[in-house]
């Protein structure tokens, strides 16, 4: 594997002209993949005012506000990899409410937050019409393999060692889940970016494996 390492700012402005140079007259759906030891909230949010800066209005949705309800998330217990690999997340909301509106053709209503976690219960929150030449940045861990259609995705990679290290004690239970997406999905092979983050101070563009 070769890489290359790069300051933190250096990648956003790096990320934020291949993302603007994809699609120039049309929106664009951005996955940044990661678990959640490597924070790819960080990025997705540093990400919002370079692409402004560029011409393209920038929304942010996370994951973490398109979960499903806990009656569904925690069936098999508060701490189960199964149900958080595979369980856990909304797909078909946020396909619904972001991915599916978000794209070339489609209506640009979209809704960045459909689940209140701490309440239980739907957020509620208003549409918002997007721009035309909007940037949808989505964050989360497991986005990647799954049939979910982005335009543009960028993969955060932790080394097993990085990532058993970085994760913090109360979501620990999810390294299973975790490692499994890394075997049987290997989002390294096809996101478009991959970034090694093994110490977050210092990234590095992977550029062949």
């Amino acid at each position: 594997m070769r890489v290359v390492p790069v300051s933190f700012e250096n990648l956003v402005e790096n990320l934020a002209d291949q993302i603007t140079s994809r699609e120039s007259d049309s929106r664009v759906r951005v996955a940044v993949d990661g678990p959640g030891a490597a924070d790819p909230a960080r990025l997705a949010d540093a990400l919002t005012g370079p692409l402004r800066l560029r011409g393209r209005p920038a929304v942010r949705v996370d994951t973490g506000d398109f979960l499903r309800p806990a009656s569904l998330r925690l069936e098999f217990g508060r701490t189960n990899p199964d149900s958080f690999y595979a369980g856990w997340f909304d797909e078909a909301g946020l396909m619904r409410e972001v991915l599916v509106p978000a794209g070339k053709d489609g209506s640009g209503r979209i809704v960045t937050r459909l689940w209140d976690a701490s309440a239980d219960r739907a957020a509620r929150e208003p549409y918002q019409e997007l721009a035309g030449t909007a940037i949808v940045l989505v964050s989360g861990p497991l986005l990647l393999g799954s049939g979910l259609p982005f335009d543009f995705s960028v993969h955060l990679e932790l080394s097993p060692a990085a990532l058993e290290r970085r994760t913090a004690e109360g979501q620990r239970w999810t390294l299973p889940a975790l490692h499994r997406y890394t075997a049987e999905v290997a989002p390294e092979m096809f996101a478009d970016v991959v970034v090694r983050l093994d110490d977050p101070r210092r990234p590095a563009l992977v550029i062949e494996r």
